[in-house]
């Protein structure tokens, strides 16, 4: 969240050097260069991976020992109609695992806390539509696997997201 927070101060302060000087910066050379420099400056900060937070507390908690749970695992190599489903289905199953670790006070309760807030924070409220909804396998339709093989998935998909 602190690299979103960056990323944010840094687009609203380029906001308003281009809202105060745009007409007046555009007029002249120089001022041209720092218009070109703030719009790649605003395109590297956009390709930042949005579950880059998420895979860092995947990595945090993919050697947990205290939580054994099975869970439905999505295919890594569904069709890209799926993506969201998938995402949506791995972060489901993320707050089975939030319940084991309230239950059994495990140690990586805050990670997993946070995996499961940033993803609903990314994935938001949106509703998927009706011809990718049915194409696409429900979550209970994919086959129950163990904790650490749920996270390898769930890494993978976070990073074919991020490519």
């Amino acid at each position: 969240q602190k690299t979103h927070l960056k990323s944010i101060c840094l687009q609203y302060q380029l906001y308003l050097l281009l809202n105060s000087l745009f007409f007046c910066l555009l007029k002249h050379e120089m001022g041209l260069i720092i218009f070109v420099l703030c719009a790649y400056m605003l395109k590297t900060a956009a390709g930042h991976c949005k579950w880059a937070e998420v895979l860092k507390d995947l990595e945090q908690i993919k050697t947990s020992k205290d939580i054994d749970v099975s869970l439905y695992t999505a295919n890594t190599d569904e069709d890209n109609e799926c993506q969201e489903p998938v995402m949506r289905c791995f972060f489901l199953e993320t707050k089975v695992i939030l319940q084991e670790c309230l239950i059994k006070k495990c140690s990586k309760t805050q990670d997993v806390m946070n995996i499961w807030k940033n993803g609903n924070a990314r994935l938001g409220n949106n509703k998927m539509n009706s011809s990718t909804s049915a194409k696409c396998k429900e979550c209970e339709e994919y086959e129950e696997k163990n904790f650490s093989e749920f996270i390898q998935s769930f890494v993978k998909v976070i990073q074919k997201e991020c490519k």
